[in-house]
Formats: C-alpha cells, structure tokens, sequence
C-alpha cells in the first residue's frame, strides 16, 4: 500500500512534523526528512498494528493529489498568508499490509481459464505481485475500499 506523506517544517527553530492524512492521527516528529520517513514507517505499522487488533479495515492510500488538494482546501486564506513561511513536502511511502489483514485461509476459487491466464502473466510481469493470490488480493481490498 502506497500512503502520501505531509512533512512540514514550520520555521528553523524546529525540525520536521509528517503526518499521513489516510491515517488520521499517524504523525511523528524528526529533525530530519530522512529522520521523518524512518520515524512515520514505524508509526504506520504500530497504527495498522492497532487497527488490526480492533479489526478495522486497513485504509486505501490516496494519491498525494488528491490529498494536497484536500489540504488547501482545507486552508483558510488567513493561514496560506501566514504559513508561509511553513516548509511544505509531499512524500510517499510503500508498505505491505498483508501482516495487518489477519491469519490467512485457504480457500478454492473457481475462475475461467482464461482470466487465470491472464492473472497468471500480470504477475510474471510485474514486481508489485509475487503470486497469484497476491493480485487476487490486491484486486478485492482495492475494490472493498472503493
């Protein structure tokens, strides 16, 4: 899952505060950018951790589009005037879910031949899929979260 990341570094006094506007609450604090992936990676695993044990759905991740257009939107006038001087970046940062979606089960799926075909080539090619039921499973929470 591919989450955008807000950095923001408010004046030189301070150092750097990211946040992940599809986790609301997941943010941390680092005096570096560097220092502010590192700390934000490990904060998005102890918050999906948290939701898993409450099982709660994992939130999609957004484009940093949409999410930047959220956050000016969300910017009175009065507030673009006086940050800014706020240093603002957009990251993003890739994780995998799948320890967070629970104990895995096996199950029998009957597909036409070839839809398993094509699944079959999808995953050959592509590093974002390591197997079939990767992509299978990708497919539906991608759905799910729609």
């Amino acid at each position: 899952m591919k989450y955008p990341l807000l950095i923001e570094k408010k004046n030189q006094a301070f150092g750097y505060q990211v946040s992940v506007p599809d986790l609301p609450g997941c943010q941390a604090n680092a005096d570096s950018i560097d220092q502010a992936f590192e700390n934000i990676n490990a904060v998005i695993k102890s918050h999906l951790t948290i939701l898993s044990e409450y099982s709660e759905p994992i939130p999609n991740g957004t484009s940093i589009e949409k999410q930047r257009a959220l956050w000016l939107a969300n910017r009175t006038q009065a507030q673009l005037i006086t940050d800014n001087s706020t240093e603002v970046i957009w990251g993003l940062t890739e994780l995998d879910i799948t320890p967070y979606l629970g104990k895995s089960h096996k199950i029998n799926v009957t597909l036409p031949e070839l839809l398993i075909s094509q699944i079959d080539k999808k995953v050959s090619k592509s590093p974002d899929y390591k197997t079939r039921s990767g992509f299978i499973a990708s497919a539906c929470i991608a759905l799910l979260n729609k």
